[in-house]
């Protein structure tokens, strides 16, 4: 009984291998020109807090491959780079990019970096002073005709 159980577990998983869920890939030629520009300490927070699910420079690790675990990253990573993508950040329209400083303005302090993510990316966690210095730095870019 204990080994049927067994194996219709490890059947299960493995079949479970073969959904995936497709994340956009970073397009042959990317032009660097249209990546977000910003004051170096706020490029470093991004980079190291935002881009695995805000760019292409996703540092994918090995449980992102393997199912179920891998829907659940690789979801966020899609939802993520579908709602900013700091490489992509030259062809955004300015309505876009006013959209997306208010919607930083906004979570930045309680959301992102997700809770999840940093349960297991303990150095992407963001001290409360440099949250604050986000927030402002984006705050600065909102535009009055924009609210």
């Amino acid at each position: 009984m204990f080994k049927t159980l067994l194996l219709w577990l490890f059947g299960s998983f493995l079949l479970l291998q073969a959904i995936q869920i497709d994340i956009p890939e970073a397009p042959e030629i990317l032009n660097p020109d249209n990546e977000i520009k910003a004051p170096d300490k706020i490029m470093s927070m991004l980079r190291t807090s935002c881009y695995d699910c805000h760019s292409y420079k996703t540092k994918m690790p090995w449980y992102g491959h393997i199912s179920p675990i891998s829907l659940e990253v690789k979801s966020h990573i899609k939802n993520g780079r579908s709602a900013v993508n700091f490489q992509e950040w030259g062809t955004y329209s300015e309505e876009r990019k006013q959209k997306i400083y208010k919607g930083i303005v906004k979570t930045i302090n309680y959301r992102m970096p997700m809770p999840m993510y940093l349960t297991l990316h303990e150095q992407a966690d963001l001290t409360k002073e440099e949250r604050n210095t986000i927030k402002k730095w984006a705050q600065s870019h909102i535009r009055e005709t924009y609210y």
